[in-house]
Formats: structure tokens, C-alpha cells, sequence
């Protein structure tokens, strides 16, 4: 028996945030009658409540969308939740350890193929069927989104819903690393992507649905934007090492959020030198001054 989502009504918002209490552990939450929810039991900053696990019914069964944990807990909880319905595929929105850790598991349990971007990030998987954009599987479209990683993907259904993995969450921005890994301008680049699918419902990897589709993604693309804008009025005309910068630009950051940020701020300069306003030798970056 699945229990009722929707929108929480403690849930709250404020420009593109949205935010809820955190859901219940093990219990499949329904989204809509052929979609439901069940959330891992991996909280921390990076997860926020946890893993959403989707579970997504089409005409021969149901896939599994980021299995996350490997805790057998969450994976008896996602076979309860397939019901009747067999499980055919479980599709991977990107290699990051808190989506792939249950996918060999689950697998090998239900004897269906792991899939995924065809060219992993993660050296040690590779997907058992390799999905490029606009493949078809399972009744869901594959939208190719790199910038929070490279072997990102969303997957969208017929009638205008999109499981949006990291790349857009209505509770925190999504950390962009440097390259290889992730790209800032690639992150902008799909989220317009995203924006011009015209999509009804954003069902993201951490945190709530996300119904304000159009001021969620805008809201996203002006953050990211005007934080690109704060690190170049920030940035000191002398050289200075990433480490020094994060000591500049980032007060009262919990030990725990170091490295993301440290990461973040290495993918926007990567941006900036790329636009012609900064520049970097050895270990060092500078502002540009026209």
C-alpha cells in the first residue's frame, strides 16, 4: 500500500525553494497513480532528507529511477512498493555514490539490467544497456543534462513530467565540480534545455516535486549567475590559490561543505577564464582587468 505525497502542507516556499519535513523511511509515497516515491535513509547536507527512489509504472511493468542506497532495507521497501507490477529496469540518473550504491544489488536481486549514460563517470560501472539522448526505454525519454556530472541524465514522460536526478532540486543548488567531472556552462546550457520541454512536474533525486517548474529553473539559472558575479567582485586583482578565495568569499561554512564549495567555486572559474575575466597560472587565479 503506498501512502499519499502530493504537496506537504508543511511544505514551504520562497523564490525557487521548496522545501518539506522530512518524509518516512521505507514507505512508498504516491506522486501520482502510476508514480511513487520511496526515500532512502541516507540524510546529510549533500542528501538533504534522502535519495528518492522513483518507482514509474508503463505498460510492461515498472522501473526503478536511482535505487540509492544499498541498505536492504530501502531495497526490500522498493520491491513492496513494485507491487504486481515486475520490475524491468532500473535507470540510473547519474554514477554519484547516494544513486548507485543499490543499483548491482537490486539488479542482481531481480534479475533485470542496470542502465544508464552510456559513457559512465564512475570508472568501475558500466551500465548493462547504455541510454543516449532522446533514446526511448520504458515508456520515458532521456534527456543528456552534464554540468553536476558528466554522465548525467533526466528522464521525461509523455505527458510533461520530468525526473530531474541533481540537476534541479527545489531545496538546494546543485553542486557543479570542475572538469571533467561537471562543467558550469554545460549546467546552464541544460537547464535550458529542461526549460524549453515546457514541463508540468520536476520530480528531483533529493526534496520534494517541484510543480513551479518555469520559476524553479529561472530561479536556479539567476542564482548561478549572480554568484558568478559575486566571485568576480570578490575576487582579488593579486593571485591567489582556491583555498584562499573559499577563505574570502565563504564565512561560517560548516567543515562538512568545504570541499563542495571549494569544487563549486573551481567549476566557476573554470567559466570565467573560459569567458576572458579571469586568468590562472599554476595553482593561482586572478581577475582579469579590461
Amino acid at each position: 500500500m503506498s501512502a499519499p505525497l502530493a504537496n506537504p502542507p508543511r511544505a514551504s516556499r520562497n523564490g525557487w525553494r521548496i522545501s518539506e519535513p522530512p518524509p518516512p523511511y521505507g514507505v512508498a509515497l504516491a506522486q501520482t497513480p502510476a508514480i511513487r516515491r520511496v526515500v532512502a535513509n541516507n540524510p546529510g547536507p549533500m542528501t538533504g532528507n534522502g535519495t528518492n527512489s522513483w518507482l514509474v509504472d508503463h505498460a510492461g511493468g515498472c522501473v526503478v529511477i536511482d535505487p540509492g542506497s544499498a541498505d536492504p532495507a530501502h531495497l526490500d521497501a522498493l520491491v513492496a512498493a513494485a507491487g504486481d507490477r515486475p520490475v524491468t529496469h532500473i535507470i540510473l540518473t547519474h554514477t554519484h555514490r547516494d544513486h548507485l550504491e543499490g543499483a548491482r544489488p537490486l539488479g542482481a536481486r531481480l534479475g533485470i539490467p542496470v542502465c544508464g549514460f552510456h559513457a559512465s563517470a564512475e570508472p568501475d560501472f558500466t551500465p548493462d544497456t547504455g541510454l543516449r539522448d532522446k533514446d526511448e526505454i520504458a515508456g520515458l525519454r532521456v534527456l543528456y543534462t552534464p554540468g553536476h556530472a558528466s554522465d548525467h541524465i533526466c528522464l521525461e514522460t509523455a505527458d510533461g513530467i520530468i525526473f530531474t536526478g541533481d540537476h534541479v532540486m527545489g531545496w538546494s543548488t546543485t553542486m557543479v565540480p570542475p572538469a571533467p567531472h561537471g562543467s558550469v556552462q554545460q549546467f546552464l546550457d541544460s537547464m535550458d534545455y529542461l526549460l524549453q520541454r515546457d514541463a508540468r512536474l520536476l520530480l528531483p533525486a533529493h526534496g520534494p516535486a517541484i510543480p513551479h517548474v518555469k520559476a524553479c529553473i529561472e530561479g536556479l539559472v539567476a542564482h548561478r549567475r549572480a554568484r558568478e558575479e559575486s566571485i568576480l567582485t570578490l575576487l582579488p586583482v593579486e593571485p591567489r590559490t582556491l583555498d584562499d578565495i573559499v577563505d574570502s568569499m565563504y564565512h561560517n561554512l560548516r567543515p562538512g561543505l568545504r570541499r563542495a564549495a571549494r569544487l563549486n567555486l573551481h567549476a566557476h572559474l573554470e567559466k570565467l577564464e573560459h569567458d576572458g575575466r579571469v586568468h590562472h597560472q599554476a595553482d593561482r587565479w586572478m581577475k582579469i582587468i579590461a
